[in-house]
């Protein structure tokens, strides 16, 4: 087992694609190539917060080296390989924003690993010639964010980008948290991730609307000969075929585990339909599909968690424009399209009858499952708490399962039993769905634990490490990486994290509104 310093880098995306002409680096628009040479910042005092140990060992390294620190803080290049910054554009809630780019984000090194070419990106390592206005730095809060959610993410089952490292870099940061003219110094971090592409649909959506149609010919051919390699070249319409269900899938993972991304802009969704660019995210607590995160959406809402699969489909129509003028005809896109729409419900309600123990689905299931989820809603329901602990007692008799939703819920005792009948009424039919799949009740526990986490990256949690880590204190950052490794598990010593948001977390920043500020 090499250490990871000592792995030869092999360029494949710098390599087969057009670098910027221009070496200097300072913002401005760049035309006629996929990335811009940049080197890092070099920080002050770098030191190592955290090293996924779950990655290193997916990826059979080892990180021993003394060299380690300097390649994950961009203090040294790794070995001979020159660091880059993308370019690509993007819809930024539903408006053309032209070109945006790696503006904090420096691809550090590209390697071949058990036959998957990773790119390795440092996040917060200085600005690059997509920075515009900002600095390309990020802050502690946002790193820790990012770095668990990532791991968290993964170790659900859910496609994502993953996270290598956390490291502060003795460097203080000017941010304005709310965006509200109150900017303070915060610790300066670098993330490191990591992805087999960190291709966007906005690399593509700035080729197209810069009308340079030769490097978008190059730029889906290469997708398709690194990531898409079954199929042949020029194959487009089955590249977006292929796009369009691995971006469902992504979502159909979202809404099982109620997350919330919060910035759905088209720079923001991966061609691989990878979870990717962990901003202000959030968990559904109490079961609310208007609710978003993001300060940023607060008026429009745009990204909630009920419209996570509608924006999907809206940003896939944007990379179905982008690539049209490689197929010179609309019909073949919008027909790929169009099952978007029926396929997306089907896997929906499927999933959401295996969350229930359910395997049949039957005509009447946009009435149960539409019941079910008013029920959550008005109830301000967990959604964690209450679908893992039904997971626990299958054949419920109601008065069992009214003790969960009272446990589960947010409202006080009178505020819930309010509800009583509707749930009366969801719960009746619910039963003889259960009695009529007469499936063993031991299976259907270990199916449902399966699909049902007990532990999720809740956004208090996240802020009490947070807390603690801007004191010099990194245990909890640990303490919650460990328990994020195995979220299906029952791990009863670290109970106290399977309970409802505490009250102090309900309208606190970082807790229940984020911002983009990173």
């Amino acid at each position: 087992m090499k250490d990871l310093s000592q792995l030869s880098p092999t360029p494949q995306f710098s390599k087969e694609l057009t670098a910027d002409e221009i070496k200097e680096n300072y913002p401005r628009q760049v035309s006629g190539a996929f990335f811009s040479y940049v080197d890092t910042k070099t920080p002050t005092k770098p030191s190592i917060v955290h090293v996924s140990s779950s990655f290193v060992n997916d990826l059979g390294v080892k990180m021993d080296s003394d060299k380690i620190l300097e390649i994950l803080s961009g203090t040294k290049r790794f070995q001979k390989f020159k660091p880059y910054a993308m370019c690509y554009g993007g819809h930024q809630f539903g408006h053309w924003a032209g070109q945006l780019g790696d503006g904090r984000a420096i691809n550090i090194a590209e390697i071949n690993i058990d036959k998957i070419n990773w790119k390795f990106q440092l996040k917060g390592a200085g600005p690059t010639p997509y920075s515009r206005t900002a600095d390309g730095f990020a802050v502690l809060r946002s790193s820790i964010r990012e770095y668990l959610c990532s791991e968290a993410m993964h170790h659900l089952g859910i496609p994502t980008t993953r996270a290598l490292s956390l490291v502060t870099t003795g460097d203080l940061v000017m941010r304005d948290i709310l965006y509200n003219g109150n900017p303070k110094n915060e610790i300066g971090a670098i993330v490191c991730r990591v992805s087999p592409s960190f291709i966007r649909f906005g690399n593509f959506e700035i080729l197209s609307a810069r009308k340079d149609i030769s490097n978008l010919k190059k730029l889906v051919d290469y997708t398709i000969k690194y990531h898409f390699t079954h199929l042949k070249e020029g194959d487009y319409i089955d590249f977006f075929r292929e796009v369009v269900e691995e971006t469902k899938e992504m979502i159909v993972h979202w809404q099982r585990v109620g997350f919330v991304h919060g910035v759905m802009n088209t720079d923001n969704m991966s061609i691989l339909g990878l979870t990717i660019d962990y901003g202000p995210y959030g968990w559904l607590e109490d079961y609310n599909v208007d609710w978003t995160p993001n300060t940023t959406d607060a008026q429009y809402k745009r990204y909630k968690f009920g419209s996570q699969p509608e924006i999907a489909l809206w940003n896939l129509t944007q990379l179905a424009n982008a690539i049209y003028p490689l197929i010179n005809d609309v019909k073949p896109l919008q027909e790929v399209l169009d099952t978007y729409v029926q396929s997306y419900r089907y896997d929906y309600h499927k999933m959401m009858c295996s969350k229930l123990g359910l395997y049949q689905i039957d005509e009447v299931l946009d009435e149960f499952i539409k019941e079910l989820t008013d029920n959550l809603q008005q109830s301000e329901i967990d959604m964690t708490i209450f679908f893992r602990e039904i997971s626990n007692k299958i054949i419920i008799e109601f008065f069992v399962f009214w003790e969960i939703l009272k446990k589960s819920s947010y409202l006080d005792e009178k505020g819930i039993t309010t509800h009583r009948s509707n749930w009366e009424k969801w719960h009746s039919s619910f039963i003889l769905k259960i009695k009529l799949e007469n499936i063993n009740s031991t299976t259907r526990k270990t199916q449902m634990k399966a699909i049902n986490p007990k532990y999720v990256l809740r956004n208090y949690m996240a802020q009490l490490a947070i807390q603690d880590a801007e004191k010099g204190d990194y245990q909890l950052i640990d303490e919650l990486y460990q328990l994020l490794l195995k979220p299906y598990n029952e791990q009863i010593e670290k109970e106290k994290w399977f309970a409802k948001r505490p009250d102090w977390a309900r309208n606190k920043i970082g807790c229940s509104i984020l911002s983009c500020s990173s």
